[in-house]
């Protein structure tokens, strides 16, 4: 075993954002954290785009980004059209702890999206992906569940308003017994490298962002308790790795930022609209304008506005799919693929609801035209009169050349604040004022965090703006280990205080 001059703990906060971290710090509610700051260094952490879990946490933990790794979101394209598959992980390309590993550092990993753990040396604690998965070794998960008294708690379920207290009671509950799981595990086994991911952030944020951006004081009490878990089971798992001694560092850093969601563009719809995506002819998808016109002129009147949400509700199918597909028809891209015809269709969304994909499935659109259908689609996103449409090309975003499954073109609308979507729920493109029975009232910024404290970190005045790539150069180089070739961030430790 090889013993690092530096031992390093990351405590991934997913969705983290100074824009709540800071109130919540100024006042007291996040003791730990705010000690962090005071004694060590901040700095906004620029994500990749899409600024998404999956490939966010993946490009901090390789140091490639998302054009490299081949992943733009959960799920990637098939073969046939509307349809996707949950994407592979990150694996074979490395990640931080896999390079220590190698060199003989010992390494834990607990609740990284993971389809299952794998040999290193150390413990893998997968998360995300599924409830029940393998960890390693793979007699970890008993010595966990035994700690916990019971299961290693799995992702959150669907939140619903009407499930408020149990649901903020099981996110609470959740980060307490991660906290617990990955302080246990560092004062047992002792790794050298230890990372830690808290998920449930990212689920509180967007389920009640309109609560959580209001003054601390108004703040709901269930909510401030939940911050308070997070900045207590920090505190926890950092006690518990600098027991075991030595020089040691602790970064707090996030996948990507969060705000209100202001609005909604649904893509598919606005390439419908521009002819860009053609049904079959005959195909009447008009049944759920009607209704959704009555729903979204529901929110102007006072006893509307009370009703809209539990039709709603029904609409979308959760409590009576026969009746949302009677009264509505088919409304996700899934369901209404096989409608579309892809002789004629140019471009459609989907499975990244940030991305535009050509169909090549149309004759007409051969390898010689496709410079000149993305340069006027980029031209009509650009001068689409009712928001700010940036219109991205993976090829000149990413360091990384992978491209065969990246949408041919990304978008990012109203700086983030609008957010895309696939569906053909609603009759307009935009809808600009969001109806207060749609579910959630966050979304994904760029800009997420980093904290960092510890040896040899120099304190003071804030640092950045950083990069999520940055970070896997960083940490390799501080432990000693050589990043490898061509990956696109730099190390920022000489700028903490940190040699190599």
């Amino acid at each position: 075993m090889t013993t690092p001059g530096r031992r390093f703990l990351i405590l991934g906060l997913d969705g983290g954002t100074f824009d709540l971290l800071d109130p919540l710090m100024a006042a007291g509610e996040l003791p730990f954290l705010k000690s962090m700051v005071s004694r060590g260094v901040r700095a906004p952490l620029t994500s990749v785009y899409p600024a998404k879990t999956i490939p966010a946490w993946y490009s901090f933990a390789t140091g490639r980004d998302p054009g490299e790794l081949g992943i733009y979101g959960f799920t990637e394209p098939t073969a046939r059209p509307g349809e996707s598959k949950l994407v592979s992980t990150f694996r074979p390309t490395e990640a931080i702890w896999d390079r220590l590993s190698r060199q003989g550092v010992k390494v834990g990993v607990v609740n990284f999206p993971l389809l299952s753990g794998y040999p290193l040396h150390g413990f893998v604690v997968p998360g995300m992906f599924s409830e029940r998965s393998v960890t390693f070794p793979k007699e970890l998960r008993a010595e966990v569940e035994g700690e916990l008294g019971g299961p290693y708690p799995s992702e959150l379920p669907v939140a619903r308003d009407a499930g408020r207290a149990p649901w903020l009671e099981l996110a609470t509950r959740n980060v307490q017994q991660r906290g617990r799981t990955a302080a246990m595990l560092a004062a047992r086994h002792r790794p050298d490298f230890l990372f830690t991911l808290f998920r449930e952030t990212d689920r509180v944020e967007h389920q009640f962002w309109s609560e959580l951006e209001r003054p601390v004081s108004e703040i709901p009490a269930d909510l401030r308790g939940f911050w308070r878990a997070v900045d207590s089971a920090c505190r926890e798992v950092d006690a518990a790795f600098r027991a075991a001694g030595g020089p040691a560092v602790t970064l707090v850093v996030s996948d990507h930022g969060h705000g209100a969601i202001r609005s909604d563009f649904l893509t598919n719809r606005w390439l419908e609209n521009e002819r860009l995506l053609v049904f079959r002819d005959g195909t009447d998808i008009t049944g759920r304008n009607l209704v959704a016109r009555i729903l979204l002129w529901t929110q102007r009147l006072g006893l509307g506005r009370l009703l809209a949400k539990p039709v709603a509700d029904v609409l979308r199918g959760g409590r009576a799919e026969g009746i949302s597909h009677l009264l509505s028809g088919a409304t996700s891209f899934e369901e209404m693929a096989e409608r579309i015809d892809w002789r004629r269709t140019v471009a459609f969304s989907y499975p990244v609801p940030e991305g535009i994909y050509l169909n090549l499935r149309n004759p007409d659109l051969t390898p010689e035209r496709r410079d000149a259908v993305l340069a006027d689609i980029r031209h009509r996103l650009e001068a689409y009169p009712d928001a700010h449409v940036e219109v991205l090309d993976p090829r000149e975003i990413y360091h990384g050349r992978n491209l065969l499954r990246a949408p041919a073109l990304l978008i990012r609308v109203d700086e983030m604040r609008t957010e895309p979507r696939m569906d053909f729920s609603y009759p307009a493109p935009l809808i600009r004022d969001r109806p207060e029975f749609f579910y959630g009232q966050g979304t994904h910024r760029m800009d997420g965090i980093l904290i960092g404290a510890g040896d040899g970190v120099v304190g003071g005045a804030e640092r950045g703006p950083l990069s999520l790539l940055d970070i896997a150069p960083t940490v390799l180089e501080a432990m000693g280990v050589a990043p490898p070739p061509g990956l696109p961030g730099r190390s920022f430790g000489p700028r903490l205080g940190l040699a190599a």
